[in-house]
């Protein structure tokens, strides 16, 4: 807790500490200022210098000069909790705020700022800032990549000082020997000397000193408490998110090559993965709410991609409907929500993802992301949630729910079709996956061709793409009355219902302008309104049609 009179004897550049009058309208982000160079000069543009200091308090209400005289700030009173959440919305930081008042009341205002996290400069408007005197000034190129440079290339490289062969775990080591005799074929994976795979996947170096790579994937338990005891995996399982307090808690702090497995094991217990129920009438079909290799790969991503010199566990979120992992570190330089799926990423563990290629629990480093969206889509699910993380954690959370049993049916007929499947890369189902909510444009137009001529999408004049009715024949009900009606048309119906929810008997003769007559119109809406897809409701012109409840997205 600050004092005034402890705030009074500091130095602004030795102590990490910035004063402002601020008496009254002290700009929160720029004002109305239009000069870039005087828009920083602002709160959040102080905030963001301080924590690129490492972090320090920007003070509001006292004079910069010494002994720094109290003047009163009304900045933020009586809102300092929404600016705390202003401040962490805009820059995915904590700060602390304290309110202070001298003898004759006047309002002191302590912003306390944490440090940036590791590797990174914070940026105000796209300009990282640094204090320079008096002024505020753009970060200059050494700064800045002594900043960039923190981030380690590769932590699981370091030698483990004091770390044995001893202090290798043998079940871990006998996975690893069969994961590699599978991958890479090799007769002698299962008799070769220990040392010599060691060596040979380069754990170990020329001295005979074994790396953090061999700890985090072989290490015992013991030896990994010793030397990296935040190296730890703790799931918690809730009945649903409003749930304060864990009905069960797990915590694992195992290598990886024995990990992998226990937690999955964990996490398919009935009550954490409970089956799906699909109905494709008359059958029922059953569909685990996740999946074991899109949950493999988010946690072998974790494991690589988790930054090792902050204290924090691994976390694993469970509910009947959700997984959520968090892994301390944001995401690697040059990685943002936006590019995921096409940059190519370091892992901060490179040597340790290098040994889990080579063992085949991974295909192809940087390739998890790939799988775990392609298989939601696969499943009919919504796409993995990347939303949630920031500076300091990378949070992925997936959602078990299928929410249209139709679209589950229709990518599963495409997998179970493997020359139809084989064409199609993650961009592509992507696309089916936009398109599928009705966002087309969101797609990827090098997919549009592709799909189009798969037959899997076609033009719209309304959506411009739709998927095809090779979808809709899925939807409850269809099959049996696309014996009787045309599949093309009972599509163009549905879209156009589908575009405010209802639709009137006008809006579907334009549809079918120059297919149909405007009689075969009516005959064909009438004729549906006999069947269980779709219902009127209203009178003579006022009347409007819908999809009954059995045809609900």
């Amino acid at each position: 807790m600050s004092t005034i009179e402890e705030l009074q004897k500091l130095s602004e550049r030795e102590d990490h500490v910035e004063f402002k009058k601020a008496e009254h309208n002290y700009p929160f982000a720029g004002g109305q200022k239009n000069d870039p160079r005087d828009r920083r000069h602002c709160v959040l543009g102080y905030v963001v210098a301080l924590a690129n200091e490492r972090g320090g308090r920007l003070v509001l209400g006292m004079a910069d000069a010494r002994p720094h005289e109290v003047v009163g700030s009304d900045f933020a009173e009586n809102e300092t909790g929404n600016l705390e959440d202003e401040i962490y919305k805009r820059l995915h930081i904590r700060v602390r705020t304290e309110e202070l008042y001298d003898d004759k009341q006047r309002r002191v205002l302590v912003i306390n700022v944490p440090s940036r996290p590791v590797g990174k400069a914070l940026r105000f408007e796209g300009v990282p800032l640094m204090r320079v005197g008096e002024s505020l000034r753009e970060m200059d190129d050494a700064e800045y990549f002594s900043i960039i440079s923190e981030q380690d290339p590769d932590f699981s490289s370091r030698v483990c000082e004091g770390l044995t062969i001893n202090d290798l775990d043998t079940e871990a080591i006998e996975n690893m020997r069969k994961l590699i005799a599978d991958k890479q074929k090799r007769a002698d994976a299962n008799t070769i000397p220990l040392k010599q795979l060691l060596k040979d996947l380069l754990l170990i170096n020329d001295d005979g000193n074994l790396k953090y790579a061999a700890l985090l994937l072989l290490g015992k338990s013991e030896a990994i408490n010793r030397y990296l005891p935040q190296a730890n995996v703790v799931i918690e399982y809730r009945n649903n998110q409003s749930q304060v307090r864990y009905s069960a808690r797990q915590e694992y702090r195992l290598p990886l090559f024995t990990a992998i497995e226990k937690i999955w094991e964990y996490i398919d217990q009935p009550a954490c993965n409970p089956l799906l129920h699909i109905n494709d009438l008359p059958r029922i079909l059953d569909c685990p709410a996740f999946n074991k290799e899109t949950i493999r790969e988010a946690l072998i991503n974790a494991m690589i991609h988790r930054s090792l010199q902050m204290g924090a566990d691994i976390f694993i979120h469970l509910y009947p409907n959700m997984v959520e992992i968090s892994n301390p570190g944001g995401f690697p330089y040059g990685v943002n929500l936006g590019n995921i799926l096409t940059v190519n990423s370091s892992p901060r563990c490179r040597l340790m993802a290098e040994v889990i290629e080579k063992t085949g629990l991974i295909e192809r480093s940087g390739q998890g992301v790939d799988i775990m969206f392609t298989n939601c889509i696969k499943e009919g699910k919504p796409l993995p949630d990347y939303s949630y993380s920031d500076d300091y954690q990378v949070d992925l959370r997936f959602y078990g729910e299928i929410p249209d049993d139709a679209f589950y049916l229709f990518a599963q007929d495409i997998c179970h079709q493997q020359e139809l499947e084989s064409k199609l890369n993650t961009f592509d189902w992507l696309t089916l996956h936009y398109i599928w909510k009705g966002k087309a444009d969101a797609g990827y137009k090098e997919s549009y061709p592709k799909l189009l001529e798969m037959g899997l999408i076609t033009e719209d004049s309304y959506f411009g793409y739709v998927l095809s009715a090779r979808y809709l024949q899925f939807k409850s009900y269809v099959k049996t009355v696309a014996q009787r009606y045309d599949l093309n048309h009972i599509q163009t119906v549905y879209y156009v219902i589908r575009r405010n929810g209802h639709a009137s008997m006008s809006d579907f003769v334009d549809a079918f302008d120059g297919i149909l007559t405007r009689k075969q119109v009516r005959n064909l809406i009438e004729g549906l309104c006999k069947t269980p897809l779709i219902a009127s409701h209203g009178n003579a012109r006022a009347t409007r049609y819908s999809w009954t409840w059995l045809f609900k997205e």
